[in-house]
Order: C-alpha cells, then structure tokens, then sequence
C-alpha cells in the first residue's frame, strides 16, 4: 500500500486509552448499552490495527488506524444518554455529534496535545458510519476512512448476535418475529450494498441492513475475519415466525454464501 503521508502523528496509546476510560466513566456501564459500546470500541480499535497490519502501513500509521478505532464512537454515549436510543434515525447522526464532542468541545486534547492530524481525525470519525465516503476527500482521508468502516461492518455483526436485538434495536420479541421485509431493502440486498436508513421500515429491516454490510468490506483481512467469527452465519439464522420471512432468508443466507466464497478467495 504506498500511499505518501507528509504528516507521522505520534500516538501514545496510554495516554489516549486513559483519556478514553475517564470519558466513560461519567457513563452508568452497569448499563448493557454502556458496556456494549465500550467494548465494541475496544475491538474497532484491534481491528483497525489488524486491517493496517494487513496492509503492510508503517507502524506510525497503524498507530494511526488504532486510535481512528478508539475514537470513532465518543458520540453514541452522550445520543444513548439524551436520546436512550442508538438508532441515528430517530435521534442524531453519531459520528457527526462525535466529532463535534472531540473537535468542537475540544475533548481529543485529552487524548492527544498533537493537533497537526485534527482535520483528518474529524474527516475518518464524521463519515465512520456514512453510507458512502465524501468524493471530496484525498486519497490518504479515504484509506482511513475504509479501514474504520470494515472494522466496524467487521464488530457490528458480532453485537448484533451477542446482543439481543430488542435491546439493540428497542423492539419487542413478538415485532422481531413478525415484521415483514421491506421490498426495497431486500433489493438492496440483491444489489449488493448497504441498505440506506431511509428504507428501514422495520425490525427485520435492521437484520438484514446489517447483513448486507458485508457487501461493502474493502479489504481482504475485513472478509477473513468475518469468515474467521462466524457471527455473520448466526445472524443469517435469523428466527421468524412470518413465512415469507422465513422464504427470505433462505435467499439471503444462499446469496451470500455465494458472495463469500466468491470474494473472499478472490481478494485473499
């Protein structure tokens, strides 16, 4: 990967890991959601550093990568303490209000006095969970932005099987196995790409829009480590009592085993 970059920000992890721990502690994490995100942040930051890694980036710029990881979802606590919901649709866009907490708060001083990369951090955090990158952005802003985006794809489809998903997506049991798909989001699914929120009108659509994440994986390592967890097969093993549901999900699960092994041989 031979991208040039004139700027090498030194990060001290300790530092930023401190800072990170401080700011959550003014966060109830006796609180499952708390404590999800807490986690999931620790892990975007592991994956941020391994998809780096794979790419062969100098050390400064995995350093980079980590931090981009542990930074990205500062927002989702202030959004579950004001609005008690993690679903950006019914409340705020998260990434955005978490660059407005680290850079016009002034919070990402306390994980690091280095401004020179403050730009570029506000670029990767603002578009983390964006359905496209800005065009406008510069080849360097764009690889970064890429590997926060598969490490979160990457984690994401882990919470949604570890996590319940009525406290993920604050519906009922009796919603999750009765909703219908909508059509559109299972045309999207077909098209391979990522579901714009727009089109979600129900609690299936959620599963499925996370499902089809999987199409928007950049990096050879992103597509290894979801075939290496698993989650995305147990999420596919969706349970619904609505039969055209159930019909599907047979189509979904046959689609992507398809794209799998197809994409994932292919850019390995």
């Amino acid at each position: 990967m031979n991208i040039e970059t004139e700027i090498h920000m030194r990060i001290d992890r300790q530092k930023a890991l401190r800072a990170f721990a401080d700011y959550v502690e003014g966060y109830n994490a006796e609180d499952p959601k708390v404590k999800l995100k807490i986690d999931h942040t620790y892990r975007v930051a592991g994956f941020c550093q391994r998809i780096a890694r794979s790419l062969e980036l100098p050390q400064e710029d995995i350093d980079l990568a980590w931090f981009c990881g542990l930074l990205h979802d500062v927002g989702r606590f202030e959004q579950l303490r004001n609005y008690g919901t993690f679903i950006d649709a019914q409340s705020i866009d998260h990434a955005l209000y978490g660059a407005e907490i680290l850079f016009d708060q002034g919070k990402i001083r306390d994980y690091t006095e280095d401004c020179s990369e403050d730009d570029f951090l506000r670029k990767v955090v603002s578009c983390h969970s964006a359905y496209r990158i800005p065009e406008e952005y510069d080849e360097r802003t764009v690889l970064f932005a890429n590997i926060l985006r598969d490490a979160d794809k990457v984690d994401i489809l882990r919470v949604n099987v570890e996590i319940p998903l009525e406290e993920i997506y604050n519906v009922s049991t009796e919603a999750l196995r009765n909703d219908p798909v909508t059509p559109e989001v299972i045309q999207a699914f077909r098209e391979e790409h990522a579901v714009l929120r727009a089109l979600k009108q129900t609690s299936v659509d959620n599963v499925v829009g996370h499902i089809s994440l999987v199409f928007e994986l950049v990096f050879p390592a992103s597509l290894s480590m979801v075939e290496e967890q698993g989650y995305l097969k147990q999420l596919m093993d969706f349970s619904s009592d609505n039969p055209k549901v159930r019909e599907d999900f047979v189509g979904i699960r046959k689609k992507m085993a398809a794209y799998m092994a197809e994409h994932l041989y292919k850019k390995k």
